[in-house]
């Protein structure tokens, strides 16, 4: 997995039909999606109950590009190296799930994944400051996790303040929730390059009509070119 700035769109599964991911998967993928996220709740660090490592173990042989897991649980280290096995490329885990995320970083790149650490709306850029030199992206929640399909808070001058405490050092930004063509422009002008969507992409399509979704990304993209 090398690193780049560019603009890649990440669809998030929590909006596919979850009877059939890997036909979902396959789909957006061909219609031009760059990473599959996939959103690990546990009914205890967020109010909702989603998808497990039995789960992402299923999925992994659909996705030829990169699958982003975005772990919203606590506590973390002890599912890291499950969620490795299953094979994750990314796993990102919240600086607030712990007392120890520091750990939990260290945890995940010693099982092969790269490493994230995400932030909920409240939590201060300034909460990762000593972390970047052991993360590899930093994923900056514009809604609060929990639930698909919420109100995008605006937080560019956010990821502007992490693009400066980042500085040329190998660190994707991730923005999750509630990205469209109208909000993407702002993100990616404060320094992100990586956009989770989930209805975004998802709405007005389905597998037997995955045109829907190319149309979805292709106006993400072009909102941001």
């Amino acid at each position: 997995m090398s690193f780049n700035r560019t603009i890649k769109i990440a669809p998030s599964i929590l909006s596919a039909d979850f009877a059939n991911f890997g036909e979902e998967i396959r789909c957006v993928e061909a219609q031009g999606a760059d990473w599959i996220h996939v959103d690990v709740m546990d009914g205890h660090f967020v109010p909702n109950i989603t998808f497990g490592p039995s789960t992402c173990a299923a999925i992994r042989p659909h996705i030829s590009t990169i699958m982003d897991v975005h772990l919203m649980i606590a506590p973390v280290d002890l599912y890291v190296e499950a969620f490795a096995e299953a094979g994750a490329d990314v796993i990102t885990a919240h600086v607030e799930a712990g007392a120890h995320i520091h750990r939990s970083l260290q945890a995940i790149r010693a099982n092969g994944a790269k490493a994230g650490v995400a932030l909920n709306p409240g939590t201060p850029a300034s909460a990762v400051m000593h972390l970047l030199d052991i993360a590899d992206l930093v994923c900056v929640m514009t809604v609060n996790p929990g639930f698909g399909g919420q109100s995008f808070i605006p937080l560019e001058s956010k990821v502007a303040e992490l693009r400066a405490m980042i500085g040329d050092r190998p660190i994707h930004i991730e923005i999750d929730g509630g990205v469209t063509p109208l909000t993407a422009p702002g993100l990616v002008n404060a320094g992100a390059d990586v956009l989770v969507a989930g209805s975004a992409v998802f709405k007005g399509g389905s597998v037997s009509n995955p045109a829907a979704y190319g149309l979805n990304i292709n106006a993400i993209r072009a909102a941001v070119a």
